[in-house]
């Protein structure tokens, strides 16, 4: 049996040898290097461009939005965004104008020669912004999405109620510092046009290229590089970079490579979505909550790239795991002229579990509560039901996963050791703190339907296989947990499976690499196209029993030129239903479920938090390799601490100022406690072995923990990320004055 097993990564030796070729690393003859000229504001008009004369520009190629063959936009969900300003520009860093050369050198010169003028107009910097006509620019109002999800009586309970406690909670906005910048290489070959690239998704960037050049898909073929790190900052953005590295090598007749420096990566891609979430809730006397009103705003950025699925992500998880008969949450999407706000791990969750982690530990304090017995006493129950009207039915015991987590970090303990030490000494405070956290698996509502995703497993000659997906390795461990899924479904030995490079013209469409779907989704359509795959081999053999390898090879003794494949495209389950207008049903075929505990050390003369000791209980169903599993939620939290306590996006005219890695601090080794991993298993029937989403899970809930921790050492409430020692010192100091 492979699942469970400790396999291995199969891609470790090349990438540990330095074998593995990334995108810069691609030796093409020719090639030529691109570079981009962006907005120097954050909004106006182009009054004109200037070219120093200086520069021999008849060496360069340069491309404009006259260039572009069909429509000028960036395909998504809505094609709302250029590819390249023409007259006016929505946020600085957006693109205006493309070059090439040969020489890097030469292009680094180039592009500090061109100078965009532009006619400023005024600006959106903050999306809780008064608007005048003159600031509209989307709609009626800039926003882009609204929802509304409803459940119960919320103002009758309000009415009735005799306690309501209100917050209001706010997060930042994050970089995703991924190790490789964004990079993607495009030429012709064999008819085609060709762009291989740091990607996570390949056919969202395979549509982009249709609907930019107006051509079939056939005309394209799109090729994910290796790539290092993406968190969801290589999701929607690639597809952009792709058109921009497509024309610049259509008009030139030659190879043209672009490849961000850290400076550009950091100041010109997507972010995660600075939010600010307000909460009013009833509570009884004994900590049941009656009634939750939830207000959430997003600020989406200039264009719409994936806001509208990040706010709905929030929205139906603000509620946090709790039970409440009465609801109500309303979410908004607002422009405002800064670069586009896009997918991040978590992908708008974490930012609510944020704010109703916060608000849970606001009321405990109010009622003289200790924060985790307000949780036991309103975790999701079987059979009671969520916000949207879906029934809580997946068997996990969250208040057993609560005690088993108390338990590991010795929670009850560590208030009283810590309570006597605060006393004791002069500066540094300690505190402990926890949250509970879910996460959906998969694509909201019939996202998955709507997908249709197609997997083949396909038999070669000598009795291997392939698995033929576009799902793309970014670091995760994606290339190894398919192949044990299919090694384990076939029989064989997991050297005996290959994970196809996912390329448009080799690989079906089985959905991007997003979402928590990969395990659970997508894993379980390789077990149903193994099955077909050994079904054909044994029709052919005459046999039911007996190796799949000796099926297969005997399946092409008898017909060699007819090559053998195992094929499945998703059917949803039958018990899941969702209304996409009315926000009801079925959100998720299943969730992830978590219980994490932090203690902190606040040093009360620098203002520093150090982050002393976490424990992670994950309950992501069947673990189908621990040592990756492992290593995602380290990583997560790794991420949420940075979020919480370092990551402060610094912003002027709504662009990112401090863009590099001297003044935009991440959490490094010494930052980081030790991070006690461990999982329970609760298996879902959608997944391969009950495997459920995993990767998002970790970043849910590590802020609130950490600062929920901090609360606790200080005896006070922040309810604003990240928490930087300047941050803290304001705060501390107001309080004094106050």
């Amino acid at each position: 049996m492979s699942v469970g097993e400790d396999i291995p990564r199969v891609d470790g030796f090349d990438k540990l040898h330095g074998r593995t070729l990334y995108v810069d690393d691609l030796k093409i003859e020719g090639v030529l290097h691109g570079g981009t000229i962006r907005s120097p504001v954050a909004r106006g008009r182009i009054t004109a461009i200037h070219f120093d004369p200086a520069i021999r520009w008849d060496e360069f190629v340069v491309v404009d939005h006259r260039d572009i063959p069909g429509p000028n936009e960036v395909a998504l969900i809505e094609n709302d965004q250029p590819a390249l300003a023409a007259r006016e520009v929505r946020h600085r860093y957006e693109p205006v104008l493309l070059i090439a050369h040969r020489s890097v050198r030469a292009l680094r010169q180039a592009l500090r020669a061109v100078r965009v003028e532009v006619e400023p107009l005024p600006a959106v910097t903050d999306p809780c912004q008064s608007l005048t006509p003159v600031l509209i620019q989307y709609g009626a109002d800039n926003v882009f999405k609204r929802i509304d999800i409803a459940k119960g009586d919320p103002e009758g309970a309000f009415a009735r109620a005799s306690r309501v406690t209100a917050g209001v909670y706010a997060t930042g906005s994050q970089e995703h510092v991924y190790l490789e910048t964004q990079g993607m290489v495009a030429y012709q070959q064999d008819g085609r046009l060709v762009v291989r690239g740091s990607l996570q998704c390949p056919y969202f960037v395979l549509d982009a290229l249709t609907h930019f050049f107006g051509r079939p898909r056939e005309a394209f073929q799109v090729i994910q590089a290796p790539t290092g790190g993406a968190f969801g900052g290589k999701e929607d953005f690639p597809s952009q970079l792709a058109i921009h590295a497509a024309l610049l090598a259509e008009k030139a007749g030659a190879p043209v490579k672009i490849i961000f420096d850290r400076q550009e990566d950091m100041a010109a891609t997507t972010k995660r979505h600075a939010s600010r979430v307000r909460h009013r809730t009833a509570v009884a006397e004994d900590g049941r909550l009656s009634a939750m009103e939830i207000d959430v705003l997003l600020d989406a950025g200039a264009y719409v790239t994936l806001s509208p699925v990040v706010l709905s992500r929030a929205c139906l998880h603000a509620t946090g795991p709790y039970f409440c008969e009465n609801i109500r949450v309303h979410g908004e999407a607002r422009l405002t002229n800064s670069p586009p706000a896009g997918a991040f791990r978590g992908f708008g969750a974490p930012q609510t579990q944020f704010a109703i982690e916060r608000h849970m530990n606001v009321i405990a304090d109010q009622l003289g509560i200790d924060p985790a017995e307000l949780r036991r006493r309103n975790l999701l129950r079987d059979g009671q039901t969520m916000a949207t009207g879906q029934v809580f039915r997946d068997g996990t015991d969250l208040v057993g996963l609560l005690d088993r987590a108390l338990d590991l970090s010795a929670y009850t303990a560590r208030q009283e050791q810590f309570k006597a030490d605060n006393r004791r000494h002069p500066y540094l405070r300690k505190g402990v703190g926890l949250s509970m956290s879910f996460h959906g698996a998969g694509f909201t509502g019939s996202g998955e339907t709507r997908l249709a995703s197609e997997v083949c497993v396909a038999g070669l000659p000598d009795g291997r296989v392939e698995v033929l997906t576009a799902q793309t390795d970014l670091g995760q461990g994606t290339e190894t947990i398919l192949a044990q899924i299919a090694a384990d479904r076939l029989g064989v030995g997991i050297d005996r499976v290959r994970v196809a490079v996912p390329d448009t013209t080799r690989v079906p469409n089985s959905g991007p690499t997003v979402a928590s779907r990969t395990a659970m989704v997508v894993g379980r359509l390789v077990e149903q196209a193994c099955d077909d795959l050994a079904a054909q081999a044994r029709r052919v053999a005459g046999t039911d029993g007996g190796s799949v390898q000796d099926a297969i090879r005997a399946r092409y003794a008898a017909n060699p030129r007819q090559r053998l494949l195992g094929r499945v495209k998703y059917a949803p389950p039958p018990a899941i239903q969702w209304d996409e207008q009315s926000y009801r049903g079925d959100a998720y075929p299943c969730y992830s479920w978590a219980a994490h505990v932090a203690e902190v050390e606040v040093d009360l003369r620098t203002y520093e938090v150090r982050v002393s000791d976490y424990v992670a209980l994950q309950e992501v169903g069947k673990v189908v390799n621990p040592t990756l599993a492992r290593g995602q939620i380290q990583g997560g939290i790794a991420q949420g601490i940075g979020w919480a306590l370092l990551e402060n996006v610094v912003t002027e005219d709504g662009a990112m100022i401090n863009n590099q890695m001297t003044n935009y601090i991440i959490p490094a080794s010494a930052d980081l406690p030790p991070i006690r991993v461990f999982f329970e298993e609760q298996p879902s029937r959608y997944g391969p072995h009950g495997a459920k989403g995993m990767g998002e899970l970790p970043m849910d809930g590590t802020a609130p923990t950490v600062i929920n921790a901090v609360c606790h050492a200080l005896k006070t409430a922040i309810n604003k990320i990240p928490l930087t020692p300047e941050r803290l010192m304001e705060h501390l100091e107001g309080e004094a004055d106050g």
